[in-house]
């Protein structure tokens, strides 16, 4: 049974509180057929207008505490819901072999039900990733000092957590882009890392990476972030290059040092063009930004839309954020000048456009169709 299980993991996400079934939604939309996923919320209202969850993976904690409404922006009440519907959220949890928990942080559900979530998937031995985001800064401190208490709350229980700044976005995204695109590049990422995962370990390609794997990587590792890039061309062009110099130069999340990262998860899919030297290419970049001591784990997969195309999606973990690094290590080439400057400006693939014309970052653009 358990050799089944390494060989077929089953994948579930749980979308918690507003942000969090969002991202849900956003998944949906994508038509992702890789994971089991799941609404928690206590405002019914909210479940409700998540389109293509089913009516079984949605789950209403609190009923008797909230009757049916929001947490009011606080996260005891988040969490007393969450303890009150515990048995509900145990059984949904069961037989996940990963289990990610997408939630916005600083509002009352998601700050204190993802904790109890992570904390019930921990007692049952489940690898735990948690992608969450922080607030804007106009949401005022205390928002932001209740999202800053849930990060540290999850990660005694996490394996991985992805915090994701909102502030970041707003100052990197075009002033233009409506709403709805920007936070539909957050709900990307949580996408990405979980197709990401659910290819590599599902997917067959010449060089397979397994659950144990990635449980190698990303068990017990703490801060983590993930990235993507698409380069296109002729094989034996640069678009090898394209791929990771856009897959590690993310924008978003730039008071993370990728040289600090412990280890490394790399998903490559292409087209049935790839050359071996470019797999070598992909790798000994990824060599020359991270630690000699680090982990990497590669896996490819095939893909016939790729033609010519080759996407490569990087999920570093074990991080430390860069006031937290030792001081005299050398300053890191993850960083989105110096990475720029050994390729030239050309070698990045143009930013891709929302329907309004604003750019969205590469890392944040989606698969190809």
């Amino acid at each position: 049974m358990e050799q089944n299980l390494i060989e077929n993991p089953v994948i579930k996400v749980f979308g918690v509180g507003g942000g969090g079934t969002n991202a849900i939604g956003h998944i949906i939309k994508r038509e992702f057929e890789g994971a089991e996923l799941y609404c928690v919320n206590t405002d019914i209202q909210s479940l409700r207008s998540v389109n293509g969850c089913p009516a079984d993976h949605m789950i209403q904690i609190g009923k008797e505490s909230t009757q049916g409404l929001g947490a009011g922006s606080q996260p005891e009440v988040g969490r007393a819901a969450a303890e009150e519907s515990l048995h509900e959220i145990s059984d949904a949890v069961k037989g996940a072999d990963i289990l990610f928990i997408a939630a916005g942080l600083g509002g009352g559900t998601g700050t204190g039900a993802a904790p109890v979530i992570a904390k019930t998937a921990k007692e049952q031995g489940i690898l735990t990733v948690a992608v969450v985001t922080k607030p804007f800064s106009f949401e005022g401190n205390k928002r932001m000092s209740y999202a800053l208490e849930g990060i540290e709350e999850l990660k005694q229980y996490v394996d991985s957590i992805v915090v994701i700044p909102n502030q970041k976005l707003l100052e990197k995204l075009d002033n233009s882009i409506i709403l709805l695109h920007a936070f539909d590049a957050v709900n990307e990422v949580l996408y990405t890392a979980v197709s990401g995962i659910s290819d590599l370990i599902l997917k067959d390609g010449m060089i397979n990476v397994d659950f144990a794997d990635v449980k190698t990587v990303m068990g017990s590792k703490g801060l983590a972030i993930m990235g993507q890039g698409q380069g296109i061309g002729e094989a034996g062009d640069d678009r090898a290059v394209q791929a990771v110099l856009q897959a590690t130069t993310c924008p978003l999340l730039d008071d993370i040092d990728i040289s600090n990262a412990e280890g490394l998860i790399v998903s490559i899919v292409s087209g049935m063009d790839l050359q071996l030297e470019e797999l070598n290419i992909i790798g000994a970049e990824l060599r020359k930004i991270t630690s000699e001591n680090a982990t990497i784990k590669v896996g490819n997969s095939f893909d016939l839309d790729m033609q010519k195309k080759i996407e490569v999606t990087v999920i570093a973990t074990g991080l430390k954020s860069k006031h937290d690094a030792v001081q005299s290590k050398p300053e890191s080439p993850f960083k989105v000048e110096s990475r720029k400057a050994q390729y030239g400006e050309t070698s990045a693939q143009p930013k891709q456009r929302t329907n309004s014309g604003s750019e969205i970052p590469s890392f944040l653009t989606q698969k190809s169709a």
